[in-house]
């Protein structure tokens, strides 16, 4: 995990937390990155409205900070020796001061647990879903009570090459960082690696049923088991483009076992997921650059919600996020 130098570790308040600080910590720990433990708080009006004195309304907001500091400093205090670690308390809304310090601060990566209380009933929040549509960096969500290192890794690719040109090397440069990151923390946590692609057959179900466009089964069947050898090349091609990036050495240590699934994405990887007991997927969650603000797919989201791992989310190059500093 040579990747990350500049990590943000969003602490809640809750006992999840440590799982987030830890895993933070034990990545700045082998990559030699700096760690920023940081918190929000709301703003006093907001949830204190009968009080009008604003000298006490100030005096309130301000002690509340000087409590949450003085928190965090207590928290980070153990893992000073091991790494470079600083505390930030930001007041405001949650996920749009995370991203304006990920702007001002140059952060490249996330850490956090998520905000639910019930991981499998509601697994994303507001907040949550906010930071992995706009967040400019990737984010990781890390799974209460999740194993001290991972056995199971699989990155989610979208390997279909029928996208218009601008966008097809979009999602082609997206499918590189997604292998390329998920194969660095497979080698780091001695992980078994899976790489997973769904595919399907445009007007298959047409072709094999329609009283207008009924083939026969022969052919039909000929025509998606070439679609199929197509899709099969094209995730070929991916992991070795990867694997020239990450080197033989850590390819051949990593030996990714392929999954190349017939069926609508938003279905199969989730299944899969479960199958495979995975601990951590990693996927884009943002295909387009060039829109100012485009959240994610409804692909990408749907199967956000339906697994139940740690997730690492990370957005193509030339995203922007549509967050300003100044809003």
């Amino acid at each position: 995990m040579k990747r990350f130098k500049n990590i943000l570790c969003v602490i809640d308040g809750q006992p999840a937390d440590r799982h987030a600080l830890e895993r933070a910590v034990a990545l700045a720990e082998n990559t030699q990155a700096r760690v920023t433990v940081a918190t929000v708080i709301e703003s006093v009006p907001a949830a204190a409205k009968l009080l009008q004195d604003k000298s006490t309304l100030a005096d309130l907001q301000a002690r509340l900070k000087d409590a949450r500091v003085r928190w965090l400093d207590t928290l980070i205090e153990p893992y000073k020796t091991q790494v470079e670690i600083n505390s930030k308390v930001f007041v405001g809304t949650s996920f749009l001061e995370i991203i304006r310090e990920v702007l001002r601060n140059g952060n490249d990566l996330v850490i956090k647990c998520p905000e639910s209380p019930d991981w499998l009933d509601r697994f994303f929040t507001s907040d949550d879903m906010h930071l992995l549509r706009k967040c400019p960096c990737p984010v990781w969500l890390i799974k209460p009570e999740e194993p001290g290192s991972y056995r199971q890794i699989l990155a989610a690719v979208d390997v279909d090459d029928s996208y218009p040109s601008v966008e097809l090397k979009t999602r082609q440069a997206l499918n590189v960082m997604v292998v390329e990151l998920a194969g660095s923390l497979a080698v780091s946590e001695f992980a078994q690696l899976h790489v997973v692609h769904a595919w399907e057959v445009i007007g298959e179900n047409a072709l094999r049923h329609s009283a207008f466009m009924g083939q026969p089964e022969d052919k039909v069947n000929a025509y998606v088991d070439q679609i199929s050898q197509h899709h099969s090349q094209l995730l070929d091609t991916l992991i070795q483009e990867t694997g020239a990036k990450l080197g033989a050495d850590a390819m051949d240590y990593v030996i990714p076992q392929l999954h190349l699934l017939k069926g609508p994405a938003r279905q199969e990887i989730p299944a899969l997921a479960k199958r495979l007991q995975v601990d951590c997927i990693i996927m884009g969650t943002v295909a387009r650059t060039g829109i100012r603000g485009f959240i994610m797919g409804n692909t990408a989201e749907t199967i956000l919600n339906q697994i139940d791992c740690s997730v690492l989310a990370i957005k193509p190059p030339g995203f922007e996020t549509p967050v300003a500093l100044d809003d």
